[in-house]
């Protein structure tokens, strides 16, 4: 899973490969110090992260799937089935914030126990609605432990790998979003009216055994345990580290006192909206134009890959290039495969449907890495989690229009408006990235970076 730190059981096999130079900076053996606490690799921290991300991925990727059978088996229109999409999107974005604060201060435990009975029984509960109060009811509690699963798996990579943030960052988020391609196959075989009862509890299920498993693997690093051993010697601490990298740490009121933060919360509103439009209706979006039912399948199930692996490769690019400009060109890349989306549909073309299905979401999907990234250069990484917590809430916005707006635009409109719609807020995201420039008196005004 990583260069130099295979997931052993032992403390020493995880030693001897970082004593090679892997798992540590700056002199300090992070992976050493990670594995003597908890007696072996702090990979299996990641990999129960990674886990549960994947096990509670179908309340986003698999909705797109499962409505269609829902909506008929229990004769509900469209727009009201989509407000379903909006109100997890909404609970799962404003559970994160009140859960990252629980987990910093009693830990992992208790908590991921609880997001496992929430995102496994909401599930299980789908199975038995019969009314779309119900729906309502039970996909909001699901997503409240979806928040708290993905809160907690973030913080862990960040919790157990300051030396290696990104690339394990990025593992969880993947997993997030590549996850559920193992599970739309089966939905799809299944996603029946008769059927869809059973697909729905054995998912349901399958989340909770997971969770569940995570719940008990999960554990944080003492509060002290980077500090041990006489490691105080004069050096830069983490956040001093950070300001001589970034510039100066703003605090949640000074950030929100900046016309960037703004700019920046708009642009997230109109590229979570642009993503989770395709996320939440790419298989009804097929079934318009009348494409063969494998064409909607293989767009449901690879969709998620597409977003997953994108988020490795284009975040990687972020660090190695101008964040600004590969941040720019992923988003006017979005916009553009959206409105060809629209184009391959209207010529029935099946495989180039697919294609642009895949690069739309290839582009889209990395704001999840772009946005902490160029909001951590701005203002600093010392509140670096609760200032993106803040500006995560721009994803409630996203999913109001991906799933309450977009069912009444379709219905009001048709599909072909409302998709290009949502390739036209991904174009001017795109060109709003040219608009920023880091805050004044941040120190970076003048100073080469990444994210110029």
């Amino acid at each position: 899973m990583g260069e130099g730190e295979p997931m052993a059981g032992d403390a020493d096999g995880e030693a001897e490969a970082t004593a090679a130079g892997d798992g540590s900076t700056g002199g300090v053996d992070y992976a050493a110090r990670a594995a003597d606490t908890l007696g072996f690799s702090r990979w299996w921290q990641i990999a129960a992260a990674a886990g549960m991300m994947a096990a509670v991925s179908p309340y986003q990727y698999v909705w797109s799937s499962i409505s269609p059978a829902l909506s008929e088996g229990l004769d509900i229109a469209l727009p009201a089935l989509g407000a379903v999409f909006s109100f997890y999107v909404v609970f799962q974005s404003l559970s994160q914030f009140p859960a990252g604060k629980w987990r910093d201060s009693r830990g992992p435990g208790a908590l991921t126990f609880l997001a496992a009975v929430l995102a496994g029984g909401g599930y299980i509960g789908l199975a038995y609605a019969t009314s779309l109060w119900q729906l309502y009811l039970l996909y909001s509690l699901g997503a409240v432990g979806v928040g708290i699963v993905y809160t907690v798996a973030v913080n862990t990579a960040v919790k157990w790998f300051p030396d290696r943030t990104g690339l394990t960052t990025g593992v969880g988020t993947m997993a997030f979003a590549a996850g559920s391609a193992l599970v739309v196959p089966y939905v799809r075989a299944n996603a029946t009216v008769a059927a869809y009862s059973d697909v729905l509890r054995n998912i349901g299920i399958g989340i909770l055994v997971v969770t569940l498993v995570g719940s008990f693997l999960l554990r944080d690093p003492p509060t002290d345990w980077l500090d041990r051993d006489g490691d105080d010697d004069g050096d830069e601490g983490d956040d001093g580290l950070a300001a001589s990298i970034r510039g100066r740490n703003y605090s949640t009121r000074e950030m929100l006192s900046t016309w960037q933060f703004w700019l920046l919360y708009a642009m997230f509103i109109a590229m979570a909206s642009a993503d989770l439009l395709v996320i939440a209706n790419v298989v009804r979006f097929a079934e318009n134009f009348g494409l063969a039912a494998l064409v909607a399948t293989l767009s449901a199930t690879l969709l998620p890959v597409a977003a997953g692996v994108s988020r490795l490769i284009l975040g990687e690019a972020t660090d190695r290039f101008s964040r600004k400009r590969v941040m720019a060109g992923s988003f006017l890349l979005a916009g553009l495969f959206r409105v060809g989306l629209v184009a391959a549909g209207e010529a029935g073309n099946g495989a180039v449907f697919v294609a642009f299905v895949l690069g739309a979401m290839f582009f889209s999907s990395p704001l999840y890495v772009f946005f902490p990234s160029l909001l951590a250069d701005y203002y600093g990484s010392a509140n670096s989690s609760g200032n993106y917590a803040v500006l995560y809430t721009a994803k409630v916005g996203g999913g109001v229009f991906s799933g309450t707006v977009a069912g009444y635009l379709v219905a009001s409109l048709g599909w072909n408006p409302t998709f290009l719609l949502g390739g036209a807020l991904a174009l001017a995201a795109g060109a709003a990235v040219f608009v920023l420039r880091p805050p004044s008196g941040s120190g970076l005004e003048s100073a080469p970076s990444t994210a110029d």
